[in-house]
């Protein structure tokens, strides 16, 4: 074999090989098919998302969160809770009730719908209201492919999200719901 085809090809292969197994060593919540429960340390909120599907997996996914310390504008939790849970297999919309903001997910795998039911752990931070909110572009942009969502800017929040479930491709993909948070006691329960 040619030395110079092989000095061209090998590095090639190697960051192939890189790309392919990057996905082991990202500090994943669960394993595939597994259940998971990941809440942000108390006074920190969710900023970041990312998942990695596999169909030979049962076409599940791997997921990571990244958390952030609250504003200090916006002082500490007054009160968390676990919100509406989905239903595996079908779409969902959840938008923490009361105000809160989105600081935890927990999830659970059906082996017979190969789909998961997700539920966010919401925190509310005194009276403070939402305001100026956005949903994200579809994430992952495609089914199958791996999904990453960090808060695009300093100021915004997950509030909740809104997905869809394929029963063709058996994966799902997120809007997530991102808000402003205001400095000041509000009278609304719920926006």
């Amino acid at each position: 074999m040619n030395s110079a085809f092989l000095v061209w090809v090998l590095p090639l292969l190697a960051t192939a090989a890189a790309q392919h197994s990057d996905h082991h060593d990202m500090g994943w919540v669960n394993t595939y098919r597994q259940g998971f429960n990941f809440q942000c340390p108390h006074g920190e909120l969710l900023v970041a998302i990312r998942s990695y599907f596999s169909e030979q997996e049962g076409s599940d996914r791997l997921w990571t969160f990244e958390c952030q310390p609250a504003p200090e504008t916006l002082g500490e939790p007054s009160d968390c809770w676990w919100d509406d849970i989905s239903r595996a297999g079908m779409e969902w919309t959840s938008t923490c009730t009361r105000n809160g903001l989105v600081a935890g997910v927990q999830s659970k795998y059906f082996e017979s719908v190969l789909d998961r039911e997700w539920q966010f752990y919401c925190c509310r931070y005194k009276r403070r209201c939402p305001y100026s909110c956005m949903k994200t572009t579809d994430v992952p942009e495609y089914y199958k492919e791996e999904g990453e969502m960090v808060i695009p800017s300093y100021g915004y929040f997950i509030r909740g999200a809104q997905t869809t479930f394929s029963g063709v491709l058996r994966d799902r993909q997120w809007k997530y719901i991102l808000c402003r948070i205001t400095d000041f006691d509000c009278e609304f329960e719920n926006l």
